[in-house]
């Protein structure tokens, strides 16, 4: 991963609301009591911006700008279903960043 990379998830995270729904976002069923079952089938994982909003506690708009500038930075990925967006973690993208921030603090030889 490169540093601007490294350096785009740092910035999406240094906000503690946003690291908080990466958080949440692990546990994706403790958000999701009524999923329908294509949502389930299709985009498993998937968390509706509506209950992001109100385990926040902040404005819908507040949220959608920082879950679309966490996606910007790789950490989630959406999907529309009819009026409503879901998103997930994207856990390849997490995995990348963790590799890349650890090798890049790792001491040269």
């Amino acid at each position: 991963m490169k540093n601007e990379d490294i350096l785009a998830v740092l910035k999406a995270l240094s906000n503690e609301t946003r690291l908080n729904i990466l958080c949440w976002l692990r546990e994706p069923e403790k958000m999701n009591e009524n999923l329908p079952n294509v949502i389930k089938e299709e985009f498993p994982g998937g968390v509706c911006v509506g209950s992001i909003q109100e385990k926040s506690g902040l404005a819908q708009s507040v949220i959608s700008s920082y879950l679309s500038s966490m996606q910007k930075a790789g950490l989630l990925e959406s999907r529309r279903f009819g009026q409503w967006t879901y998103y997930r973690r994207n856990e390849e993208a997490i995995a990348a960043f963790l590799e890349g921030f650890e090798a890049g603090l790792q001491a040269k030889k």
